[in-house]
């Protein structure tokens, strides 16, 4: 990915923070030949410096993707940044965003004490913390056939780009400006995209 200085992302805590926060994310390989994508969810183990997941084992992507590199996408929020935002009639649109690329290798999982243990992870992760839902409480039976219907896998992190594009090649009370348009809004994206250069700004203070 091409990440001009002022936009790189080093600090691993905040990667990994945002995989995890947003962390349905898009997996590249080559598949027939071919550049192949799947979109689905995936959890982070820290300590092992893994991800895992699993495809529905109709989609064939994972039949061929052992033993080469892939390329998973992180998508946070983004949004347009009009020019008429700022203290002076030269300039041009653009468009503010957080993205992460990791690259690794895919092992596809056998073991079923592991693939459960990694669904219960993301059962976990996406209920509500109040939710009595667990894997755990669901009929043996029904979770073994379940099962048999995924490729579940895990991947090994060998690289992450981070790039997290907020308008920090603009002087901060230019920021201040876009920020102060974005933040009078309903827009998600826009509200969270001013956040993040928010903090980003409170570096120079």
């Amino acid at each position: 990915m091409y990440i001009p200085k002022h936009f790189r992302v080093n600090d691993e805590e905040i990667i990994y923070d945002f995989i995890e926060k947003y962390s349905f994310a898009t997996l590249f390989s080559q598949h027939n030949g071919e550049p192949y994508a799947t979109h689905l969810p995936l959890t982070l183990n820290r300590s092992e410096n893994v991800l895992y997941g699993h495809f529905g084992r109709q989609n064939e992507q994972w039949k061929d993707i052992e033993k080469q590199q892939i390329l998973v996408v992180f998508q946070g929020p983004h949004c347009y940044i009009s020019p008429t935002w700022y203290e002076t009639s030269k300039g041009v649109p653009t468009w503010n965003y957080v993205s992460i690329h990791l690259y690794g290798e895919m092992e596809i999982v056998d073991n079923p004490n592991v693939i459960f243990d990694s669904l219960n992870d993301m059962v976990k992760k996406y209920e509500k913390a109040d939710s009595s839902y667990n894997l755990k409480n669901v009929d043996s039976k029904f979770i073994e056939g379940m099962i048999k219907g995924i490729a579940a896998f895990k991947i090994d992190i060998t690289k992450i780009e981070a790039k997290a594009k907020l308008s920090q090649n603009h002087t901060i009370e230019r920021q201040g400006l876009v920020i102060k348009h974005l933040e009078n809004t309903s827009n998600q994206d826009n509200l969270q995209i001013a956040s993040l250069m928010k903090k980003n700004l409170q570096k120079y203070k």
